[in-house]
């Protein structure tokens, strides 16, 4: 098996890509590329059995339809409602929600944060990956699964804040040093030193981990309920297993 982790931003400079072997009772690092283009990634993502991308695939249906009024002049805004209350239910998708309540995290809101910039990307390279043949579903049971590295880390019960920035790279250290810790399977190889050096590597890293764990059905997935905005607006998968779970 092979899985990829894509750490994506709105430039190719900040974007990062990992590809994990699993294979012969280990976890091989093959490849981490810093400075990862639109075909790059694709590459990448269509040689995996499954790919993470840290990105919302999606924005808050309730934001599309708000968007959708405000053009054609016609926002209704309701009475019964604080103005912060409407707001929020315009920010945030279904699964920011549930990852906020199960976990304490607050995702970045893909409608009111620069993180839209990283999801207009997003969502072209979804396009590119639909039109080539690769199965995409906003809900992950395609190829490609939304993942947040720093929920990840949370529910492995492994050191998740405070290691982004090169003011942080000893702090970035000591978690990629935990994360091994953990996982004595993970082998990084000619790579470490890139791991600890750019947090963007290290986030691939761990959404490729995060991968392993949505191909094995060990992640939380949409209820019923959340399924129709699921596939619209994306859902983040996150572990409902152990580390140890994903030892091959």
């Amino acid at each position: 098996m092979l899985t990829v982790g894509v750490d994506l931003a709105a430039e190719a400079t900040k974007t990062a890509v990992a590809m994990i072997d699993w294979s012969r009772g280990r976890a091989s690092v093959r490849e981490v590329r810093v400075g990862a283009d639109d075909d790059l990634v694709l590459r990448a993502v269509m040689e995996a059995e499954k790919a993470g991308i840290d990105c919302p695939f999606g924005w808050p249906d309730t934001f599309v339809e708000f968007v959708r009024a405000h053009r054609d002049g016609d926002v209704v805004v309701p009475e019964e409602l604080a103005g912060s209350a409407w707001r929020r239910g315009l920010a945030y998708r279904v699964t920011d929600e549930v990852v906020r309540r199960e976990t304490g995290l607050i995702p970045l809101s893909v409608a009111a944060d620069l993180i839209g910039h990283t999801a207009m990307r997003c969502a072209g390279i979804l396009a590119k990956l639909a039109r080539a043949g690769t199965p995409v579903d906003r809900s992950g049971a395609g190829i490609v699964v939304e993942v947040y590295p720093a929920a990840t880390l949370k529910t492995w019960h492994l050191p998740y804040r405070r290691y982004k920035g090169r003011e942080n790279l000893a702090h970035l250290s000591e978690i990629l040093d935990a994360l091994l810790g953990a996982a004595p399977w993970l082998d990084l190889g000619r790579h470490d030193e890139t791991c600890r050096r750019w947090d963007d590597a290290f986030d691939a890293v761990v959404a490729a981990l995060a991968a392993r764990a949505a191909s094995l059905g060990l992640v939380g997935t949409p209820t019923p309920e959340e399924a129709a905005s699921a596939r619209t607006e994306g859902w983040i998968a996150v572990p409902t297993c152990t580390l140890d779970a994903l030892r091959p």
